[in-house]
C-alpha cells in the first residue's frame, strides 16, 4: 500500500509541475522560462523537476502537449466541431497552447510538438469532407484558425476589441461553412 501511495505522490508531484510549466511557458516562452520560476510556481524545489523531467527541454515537450479532439463524421459535424474550436479560441487561450504557440517559432520542440498536431488536425478533418480538395480546404481551414489564434492573443489586432463572442462567431460561421462543404463563389453563382 506505502508503493501506491508513494505513486500517487508522485503522479500528483508530476502532474503540479507539468500545470506551473504550463503556466510559466505560457506567461513567458520557452527562453523565458527557467526550472527554478517552474519549481517555485508549483511550490516544490528545482532538483524535483529535474528528477521528474530531466531537462527543461523534456519538460517543455509533455507540458505543451496538446489534448486530442475527436472530430465527428460529415461536413456538418465537422463545422460545429470547427466552430466550437473557434468558440474556445475566441476565448482565453489554454496555458499548453499559449506557450505553443508563443514558442513555435524559436524552439524547435516547440515547431515539432505543434507541426505534428496541425499535422493531425489537418488530416482528421480532411477525413471528415468530401471532394479532390479536402485535404487542401482542410489545410486552409486549420491555417485560419491558427491566425486567428495569433492576431487575437498575441498580436492583438485592434479590431478584436469591439467585437463580442457571439459575433466573432457568427462571422466566422459563413467562413468555416464555406470551407467544409465545399462550395466555391464561383459555382454557387455569386460574385466573386
Amino acid at each position: 500500500m506505502t508503493e501506491t501511495s508513494r505513486d500517487a505522490r508522485r503522479a500528483q508531484t508530476a502532474e503540479r509541475i507539468r500545470e506551473a510549466a504550463r503556466q510559466q511557458f505560457g506567461a513567458n516562452g520557452y527562453e523565458g522560462t527557467t526550472i527554478r520560476s517552474i519549481a517555485a510556481a508549483a511550490g516544490i524545489d528545482p532538483s524535483l523537476v529535474m528528477q521528474h523531467f530531466g531537462s527543461k527541454a523534456a519538460l517543455f515537450a509533455t507540458a505543451v502537449q496538446l489534448p486530442a479532439v475527436s472530430d465527428g463524421g460529415g461536413e456538418r459535424a465537422a463545422a460545429d466541431h470547427l466552430l466550437d474550436v473557434l468558440g474556445i479560441r475566441f476565448d482565453a487561450l489554454p496555458a499548453e497552447t499559449a506557450a505553443l504557440v508563443r514558442s513555435m517559432l524559436t524552439v524547435p520542440e516547440a515547431a515539432d510538438t505543434m507541426r505534428g498536431y496541425l499535422d493531425e488536425r489537418v488530416e482528421n478533418l480532411a477525413r471528415s469532407l468530401d471532394g479532390d480538395d479536402a485535404r487542401l480546404r482542410a489545410l486552409l481551414t486549420v491555417s485560419g484558425i491558427l491566425g486567428i489564434t495569433i492576431t487575437q492573443h498575441f498580436l492583438r489586432l485592434s479590431a478584436f476589441e469591439g467585437a463580442s463572442h457571439e459575433d466573432l462567431l457568427s462571422a466566422a460561421r459563413g467562413w468555416v461553412e464555406s470551407l467544409t462543404t465545399g462550395s466555391h463563389p464561383a459555382e454557387s453563382g455569386a460574385p466573386q
